[in-house]
């Protein structure tokens, strides 16, 4: 019999379309645990600790026998992005501009990522497709709403600003590792750097990042009070600091310019 579900298997599952196991005894495992598990190899060791074996193991079972639940490493992938993914945050209120939605959006979304920055390790397989991931695009269409740009347009600038967000979740996730990895903070890290950078680059050979070093733009990002924006442990802020509002912000007024030539 042919199949008639337009919609993939590696979906099926997180869209509630496949059937659960019923036959046999009844089930020591779940779908549910096998991704909770799964998320807490991902959690601890990173997105390329994860294999059936690996999570089997977490859950003292073989390896064979998550097949029941889940068909491949790829479906399971998708559950765990599913399950670890939260909710959007609330539509446009009225009154609220597009662009103070849009950016509360966007401040949700790089917090997302800095909660779970497995995350960014997950190979990209296409476009969002799954509830929550739908349930981020709607919210983030709904801070847009009644702006002159089409629909596809409006897609294309949320792609946009998506992009910018991951990388910059990307940088800090990557920094924090690396900074962890030496036993430092990313706060101790950034300051080595910026006195590496001005023993290195002399006026005569690099005049504008000299000119640049010394105007103090390669000093790590401050909080309000002078202070780092970063946790105690030197983890990724759960809010965005300076550099991720300011290239956000710098992003969002190429958007309002656009908006803006729609409306004229």
């Amino acid at each position: 019999m042919t199949d008639t579900n337009p919609v993939p298997p590696v979906l099926q599952a997180a869209w509630g379309m496949r059937e659960r196991p019923s036959k046999g005894p009844k089930p020591t495992l779940s779908v549910d645990r096998i991704v909770l598990a799964a998320i807490g190899v991902a959690r601890a060791e990173g997105y390329p600790a994860v294999s059936m074996s690996r999570v089997a193991g977490e859950l003292n079972t073989a390896a064979m026998s998550l097949y029941r639940y889940v068909a491949s490493k790829d479906e399971l992938a998708v559950l765990m992005m599913e399950a670890a993914t939260g909710e959007p945050p609330a539509p446009r209120a009225d009154g609220e501009t597009w662009r103070a939605a849009v950016e509360r959006w966007a401040h949700a979304m790089f917090a997302m990522f800095g909660a779970e920055p497995w995350f960014l390790q997950v190979p990209v397989a296409g476009p969002p497709a799954t509830p929550r991931q739908l349930a981020w695009m709607e919210t983030g269409l709904a801070a847009l709403d009644g702006t002159p740009p089409s629909e596809g347009e409006k897609l294309s600038l949320l792609l946009l600003i998506n992009g910018y967000i991951r990388y910059e979740a990307l940088l800090h996730s990557q920094m924090t590792e690396a900074a962890r990895s030496d036993g430092r903070t990313v706060d101790a890290v950034l300051t080595e750097f910026g006195g590496l950078m001005r023993h290195l680059v002399q006026a005569d050979r690099f005049p504008l990042l000299r000119r640049a070093i010394d105007a103090g733009a390669m000093d790590k990002p401050s909080g309000p009070d002078g202070s780092a924006p970063s946790s105690p442990d030197g983890s990724v802020p759960s809010s965005p600091d300076g550099s991720f509002a300011f290239g956000l912000a710098r992003i969002l007024d190429g958007v309002e310019t656009f908006i803006r030539s729609r409306a004229a």
